[in-house]
């Protein structure tokens, strides 16, 4: 558990460093939305190229961590909507719950299988990326559509934000230089990896800041409803799937790790565009990532 918790601790103190920079608006301004946007659109999927480009995906189960990582995903999602009319919520409030439940902070993921296993742990890490990115986008897509949130010109706006999303674009392009065999020529892999150290500490940062604590006064049964698939349903799911198909330590870890993770902090601003309940999702984020800091250290117990 101290070894957990040594690599862990390290990622929560960045994000509670960002919730003090938040709550007294330092350095003020539109900086930290900016910074966002930075981390989002480049330092990240610089740091996704520079990894999958140069991954050995040979020595990654890819398959099995497939049939954890999705089918969990997708066996959960199944379960949401089952519930939806029991849940008494309404189309907005139900999108929010859902991308509560099966988002993931992949800036906390990749940091932390980093900092348990070192570069083994930072590629399997990106595989999982790769796989869970495109599918959690388009999940949630297809969840504001058959919600009935999204007019005709949100449809639109939604299908071409997943058409155009960096992340999902950075994990194609850096698989493709991989199985290519071009790999990262010249100064290119110097230049990316510097892009992407960057990546993690200002992403946990900026994590911290757009936490809501003033969102936890709202009370309802999404929030817990959302909080409990998340970070309990999910991470159950896996770890026994895990165990059924016999994963590796490594690759075991990765997956608990990112099944327990709390929800994206992005989903807040894809609530707020595509017509889900912007507030239960700031809520959702803000419960769910202090909750973390606790669940998942417990979690990675177990493996």
């Amino acid at each position: 558990m101290a070894s957990i918790t040594a690599a862990l601790g390290p990622l929560f103190l960045l994000i509670l460093l960002g919730a003090v920079l938040g709550v007294g608006r330092i350095p003020g301004g539109d900086f930290w939305a900016r910074m966002e946007r930075l981390i989002y659109f480049l330092l990240f999927p610089a740091m996704l190229v520079a990894t999958l480009a140069r991954a050995d995906i040979s020595q990654v189960p890819v398959a099995k961590l497939a049939l954890v990582l999705l089918g969990t995903m997708l066996v959960l999602s199944a379960l949401l909507w089952w519930l939806k009319p029991r849940l008494n919520l309404d189309a907005a409030a139900f999108t929010s719950v859902f991308q509560g439940a099966v988002r993931f902070n992949t800036y906390v993921g990749v940091a932390g299988a980093a900092a348990l296993h070192g570069p083994q742990g930072a590629t399997v890490a990106a595989v999982a990326l790769a796989l869970m990115i495109p599918t959690v986008n388009v999940l949630c897509v297809l969840t504001f559509i058959a919600a009935g949130t999204l007019g005709r010109s949100g449809l639109w706006r939604s299908l071409l934000a997943l058409a155009q999303n960096p992340l999902i674009l950075a994990c194609l392009i850096g698989i493709g230089l991989n199985l290519s065999g071009i790999g990262l020529p010249g100064w290119s892999a110097g230049t990316l990896e510097l892009l992407g150290r960057a990546a993690l500490p200002l992403g946990l940062v900026a994590v911290g800041v757009a936490l809501r604590p003033q969102a936890l006064l709202r009370r309802d049964l999404g929030l817990w409803v959302s909080s409990l698939v998340k970070l309990v349903l999910m991470p159950a799911l896996v770890l026994v799937l895990a165990w059924l198909l016999g994963l590796d330590p490594v690759s075991q870890d990765v997956a608990l790790l990112y099944a327990a993770l709390p929800t994206a902090t992005s989903a807040y601003i894809l609530a707020r565009q595509l017509g889900g309940d912007a507030e239960l999702m700031a809520g959702l984020i803000t419960a769910q990532t202090l909750a973390a800091m606790i669940s998942l250290p417990l979690w990675m117990q177990l493996t």
